[in-house]
This record gives C-alpha cells, structure tokens and sequence, in this order.
C-alpha cells in the first residue's frame, strides 16, 4: 500500500504555520560538573503546528477536508516549510551550484538530492526526498545540464543522468531545488470548538516530518 499522497497541504495555512527542526540529545552531568553529550538521533525532525495559519472558516473547512482524505495519520504529504524550502538563501532564486550532490566516476549515474547545513565545524547533509517539479536545476563542473540530460524523480529526489551525459570521474555534481518535507498529521483527532474558534482561539493541528 502506497501510505504517501503526493499532494502539499493548504499552502496559505502552512505559510502561516509554526515549527522547526527537532534534535534528541542525551545529556549527563559528571561528578566533575562537566557534561557528556550523546546525539539519540542521527538526522533532526521537524514538527509544526498548522493550527496558526488557520484564520477563516474556509481555511478551517479546507484543512478538515484535508485531514479526513489522509484519515488522520494514516497517509503521508507534503508540506511547505517557509524558513526552509531551497537550496539556497531565503529570497534568492535556486541556481545549479547551490549544493554538491557528489562526485562522478564515470559510471554512477544517479545522485540523491542533499543539503548541507554549515561545514565550519560539523557540517549537517540532509536527504531532500520531496523536490518540487520544474525547480530542480542540475550542473556537471559548473556547467548547467539541460533537461535532456537527467531526470528527477520528484518523489524519491533522485537525479539521474542519461547514458551520454554521465559525469566524468572527478566531476563535481551540483543541483539547485525547491522542495517540501514530508510529513503526517501526528494526531488521528481534530478537536474543533467553534465558538472558541469564532473568538479568536487556536485550532491544535499537530504536523510531523516522517522518513519516505
């Protein structure tokens, strides 16, 4: 059973949404005073709270209609995070050198999709599965490729070149994007008080990134 719907949630209500990166560090206080820290988890994950975009009662229709086509958790989608969403700076449109996805050897042809986050100290490389179709622009040395040179799979993030444009060895492989993160509802129950709701309040609509 396919449990991801490539489909984007509510883009006006996501615009709005709060939320970020999660990291699960494990910390323990010597006798010293001094602390040992362990990384729990190897990548971060992101959570949202969608409730904050939802401002009118057709935004409120939508996200309901939304929940119930993906029964609650049941069916992954995507979602667009506005502090994180191209390879590149905020405002700045995605270009083919924004972020090196390898080295070719002559003979690989595909490249996932990754950003890099830092690279001072203990540079973060992110898996991005979920680029938008149209953005991805991809570059061998430098030099932009055409579209008639790979293709993207836009559900997995995966570039691949063709037979004859397959990078040479020491080629370095670049790539710009837009993308979404892939996410389910973290909840399966959506409790709505409309007189609450026509006051001011808050809906609680909990988002989390999940793995694909």
């Amino acid at each position: 059973m396919n449990d991801f719907h490539e489909i984007r949630f509510p883009l006006d209500v996501s615009l709005d949404g709060r939320g970020g990166p999660e990291r699960r560090t494990e910390i323990v206080t010597l006798g010293s005073n001094r602390e040992s820290r362990n990384a729990r988890w190897a990548h971060s994950r992101r959570r949202y709270e969608a409730g904050y975009g939802v401002k009118t009662l057709a935004q409120l229709a939508q996200v309901i209609d939304f929940f119930e086509e993906r029964r609650g958790r049941l069916y992954g989608f995507r979602w667009r995070d506005r502090a994180d969403y191209a390879s590149c700076a905020p405002g700045v449109a995605p270009a083919p050198i924004d972020q090196k996805l390898g080295t070719g050897d002559g003979a690989r042809a595909s490249f996932p999709l990754v950003k890099t986050y830092g690279g001072a100290f203990s540079a973060y490389v992110r898996d991005i599965a979920k680029p938008v179709a149209g953005s991805v622009r991809v570059a061998v040395n430098g030099v932009e490729k055409t579209a008639a040179n790979f293709s993207v799979d836009h559900t997995t993030g995966v570039v691949a070149f063709t037979a004859a444009a397959i990078p040479p060895p020491g080629a370095v492989v670049t790539a710009g994007y837009l993308f979404d993160v892939p996410v389910r509802f973290d909840a399966d129950f959506l409790e709505i008080d409309m007189q609450a709701f026509e006051a001011g309040a808050i809906p609680r609509i909990p988002i989390i990134e999940i793995a694909v």
